[in-house]
């Protein structure tokens, strides 16, 4: 197993990256109301922030997110915005880096440039930039910002152009241009930042996986399974391979930790028996799904229905033992993790099991 990674986050990157998937939506990720529920606060953040880089984290990233899933839960009903906090947190930290979410069909991109740029600015080169391509409708619909006749394509091919306008008011002196989704006159956005943040990406479909090997520094995969995983990152790796590039894969996983294997598996036993049904079911609707198909994806095994990635449950030698194998079977370069409780979970993990990790 290959040591921390080494040097600013947003320079090369080496062995294996640990990150930290920020609370900033109320009811963190677990959509029950028998698990524990962060709240959407600064200070709550700020906190989980704090023990991130105590601990040895390499990173620590913060999603963006509009608008909640209701239920009884009220499931992410309140929310941060993810730029701001993460800039409040470069000051309030030194050495983790600070991922902020854009969605390309709300920040123009002359505007992502400098805010970008000036978060570069109060991190010291700490600056990551996840790039979402804005996709769940009520989201956007609600500002009045949603186009029903662009398709999935047509939101990638804007993003395309929207990165490749970033990267040039990144590092050169005015831009000029005229594309299909946006135009530039003799644009100036200065200071450059001193390195080009870390660039990361998600999403599964040919036209995201064409975006992220043509610019992205770093792939957040999803599948079924481990084996999935080692699938998917084989096949973006070959793509930016293609483009004389290469990218790092990472992908998202709950650690639900205790004293002992028998005692984990209580908490996540009891985090299940509380699922929040209706605010799943509107999460899934959101992602396009028929309602038929949302209803009986809810249906299934409730204890996991509760839990919104791949979960390792155990005490410290088992979480070990299955982070491990999550990372070398999934053939990953870092993982993104969710705790239940961060401001307890978080100091446990950093001090029984990160260690060993590393």
């Amino acid at each position: 197993m290959s040591g921390p990674a080494t040097g600013p986050a947003t320079g090369t990157a080496t062995g294996t990256e640990y990150g930290v998937f920020l609370p900033v939506a109320s009811g963190g990720w677990i959509v029950s109301d028998t698990a524990p529920r962060p709240p959407a606060t600064y200070e709550h953040n700020r906190r989980a922030a704090l023990i991130a880089e105590d601990a040895g984290f390499d990173f620590v990233l913060s999603m963006a997110k509009w608008r909640g899933f209701g239920g009884r839960t009220d499931h992410w009903g309140e929310t941060l915005e993810s730029v701001t906090l993460m800039a409040a947190l470069a000051e309030a930290t030194e050495r983790v880096g600070v991922w902020a979410t854009v969605h390309t069909n709300l920040v123009h991109p002359a505007v992502a440039a400098k805010v970008l740029a000036t978060l570069d600015q109060v991190s010291g080169g700490r600056a990551g930039l996840n790039v979402v391509v804005g996709a769940y409708e009520r989201e956007f619909s609600q500002m009045g910002l949603w186009d029903p006749a662009q398709s999935h394509d047509d939101r990638y091919r804007m993003t395309d152009e929207w990165m490749r306008l970033v990267d040039r008011l990144w590092t050169e002196p005015s831009v000029t241009a005229r594309g299909e989704f946006f135009s530039l006159d003799d644009c100036v956005s200065r200071p450059h930042p001193a390195r080009r943040p870390r660039v990361v990406g998600a999403g599964r479909s040919p036209a995201g996986l064409a975006f992220q090997a043509e610019h992205c520094d770093g792939s957040f995969l999803t599948a079924e399974d481990v084996e999935g995983l080692q699938v998917a990152g084989a096949q973006v790796r070959r793509l930016a391979a293609e483009r004389g590039r290469s990218i790092r894969t990472y992908a998202m996983l709950t650690v639900v930790l205790d004293e002992t294997d028998a005692a984990a598996r209580r908490r996540f036993a009891a985090y299940g028996r509380g699922y929040d049904r209706e605010a799943i079911t509107a999460m899934k609707l959101s992602w396009g799904l028929p309602l038929e198909r949302a209803m009986s994806m809810t249906a299934g095994d409730e204890a996991h229905e509760a839990f919104q990635t791949a979960v390792v449950v155990g005490g410290p030698d088992s979480v070990v033992e299955q982070v491990l194998e999550h990372v070398e079977a999934g053939g990953l370069d870092g993982l993104m993790l969710v705790f239940p409780d961060y401001l307890v979970d978080l100091p446990a993990f950093g001090e029984v099991v990160l260690p060993r990790l590393r």
